[in-house]
C-alpha cells in the first residue's frame, strides 16, 4: 500500500531511502548501548512468553483478568520487536539504511502497538472495576465472551485509527535530506525531512494523541477514582488492602507508560537543545514496559507467582 502511494507521488519523489543515524550526539560510541538493549528486549521476550505458558499451563489463571494479561504480554513482545531488531542491526552493522514503504510500515506498526497497549489497560482498568465494586455481577459481566468482544474492538480501533499516519507520511515530497536523526521511524522525524508543509501531520498525530489516548487515560482516572472510593467504604481493611495490593501493579505500569508519553510530546513540542533525551525516552518506552510488565505482575500478583514458581519447579524437575 506505501509501495502504492509513493509511486504515485513518483515525479516530486527523490529519495529512495532514509538513513537512521541512531542516537544524536552519540554516535561515536553509542554502539555501546547495545548491550543494555540487547538485554532489555532479551528479557522483555523471555519474561513475557514465561507469563504467556504459566497462563496457559496453569488451570487456576484461566480467568479474564489473566487473559488481558496474556494479550498485554503479545502486544508488548509485538511493541518491542516493532523497533529493537532494527536498532540492534544499527549500532552492530551500520545497517542504517531502511526504504520508504518500510519506514512508513514501521511508523504504522509503532502506532498500532501502542494504541493497543493503551486500550488493554483500559480493559484491565475495567475488569478491576467490575470485580471490586459489582462483585456479585462480576461472572456475569467479565466472561470469556466479554474478554473477546473487548480485544477484537481494541484491535479493530487500533489497527484502523493510526493508519492516516503513515498515508500521510508517504503523500510527502523528500527531496533533499534522508538522514533521520533517531533509531526508528517515527512520524515527526520523518516528516520533518519532507520539502512540502507538515502542518497537516502534526494535526493528525495531536488528534490522535488526543482521541485515542486522552480518551482511554480518562477512562483509566474514572475507573480506579471510582474503585478507590469504593475501595474507601469498605469496612475490613484486609479487604481493602486486597483489592488496593491488586490494583497497585496497574497502577504503576499505566502511570510509567502515560507519563512517558507526556514528556515524549512535551519535549518534542519544546524543541529540546539535546535532542538525545527524547529519541532516548522514544526507544525506552517501546522497550522499557514490555520488559517491567511481566515482572511486575509476578512480583504483585499471588495467584501469578504461585503459578510461575510451580512451572518453574516442573521444568527444573524435568532438567
Amino acid at each position: 500500500m506505501f509501495q502504492d502511494l509513493r509511486d504515485s507521488n513518483s515525479s516530486q519523489f527523490q529519495v529512495s531511502e532514509f538513513i537512521l543515524m541512531g542516537f544524536p550526539g552519540i554516535h561515536s560510541w553509542q554502539h555501546w548501548l547495545s548491550l543494555p538493549l540487547a538485554l532489555l528486549y532479551l528479557l522483555a521476550l523471555g519474561a513475557n512468553i514465561l507469563i504467556l505458558t504459566t497462563i496457559y499451563q496453569e488451570a487456576s489463571l484461566h480467568q479474564p483478568m489473566y487473559h488481558f494479561l496474556g494479550i498485554l504480554a503479545v502486544v508488548d513482545m509485538g511493541l518491542a520487536t516493532t523497533i529493537m531488531p532494527k536498532i540492534l542491526a544499527i549500532l552492530w552493522f551500520s545497517a542504517k539504511a531502511i526504504s520508504l514503504p518500510e519506514c512508513f510500515a514501521q511508523m504504522y506498526a509503532i502506532h498500532c502497538f501502542v494504541a493497543m497497549e493503551s486500550g488493554i489497560f483500559v480493559c484491565m482498568a475495567i475488569d478491576r472495576y467490575v470485580a471490586i465494586c459489582r462483585p456479585l455481577r462480576y461472572p456475569s459481566i467479565v466472561t470469556d465472551s466479554f474478554v473477546i468482544k473487548a480485544t477484537m474492538f481494541m484491535a479493530v480501533r487500533n489497527c484502523l485509527s493510526p493508519i492516516s499516519v503513515p498515508i500521510l507520511a508517504a503523500q510527502k515530497n523528500y527531496c533533499l535530506h534522508n538522514q533521520i536523526e533517531h533509531c526508528f521511524c517515527t512520524n515527526l522525524g520523518v516528516t520533518s525531512l519532507s520539502c512540502d508543509d507538515r502542518k497537516i501531520n502534526s494535526i493528525n498525530q495531536i488528534f490522535l494523541a488526543w482521541l485515542i489516548m486522552g480518551s482511554d487515560l480518562g477512562l483509566i482516572i474514572v475507573s480506579y477514582a471510582l474503585i478507590l472510593q469504593s475501595v474507601l467504604k469498605l469496612n475490613s481493611k484486609e479487604a481493602a488492602s486486597k483489592a488496593l495490593n491488586t490494583c497497585t501493579s496497574h497502577l504503576i505500569l499505566i502511570l510509567f507508560f502515560y507519563t512517558v508519553i507526556v514528556v515524549i510530546s512535551i519535549t518534542h513540542s519544546g524543541g529540546m537543545k539535546l535532542p538525545l533525551i527524547p529519541v532516548l525516552l522514544n526507544v525506552l518506552h517501546n522497550v522499557i514496559p514490555p520488559a517491567l510488565n511481566p515482572m511486575v505482575y509476578a512480583l504483585k500478583n499471588k495467584e501469578l507467582r504461585q503459578g510461575l514458581c510451580k512451572l518453574l519447579r516442573l521444568n527444573m524437575k524435568s532438567n
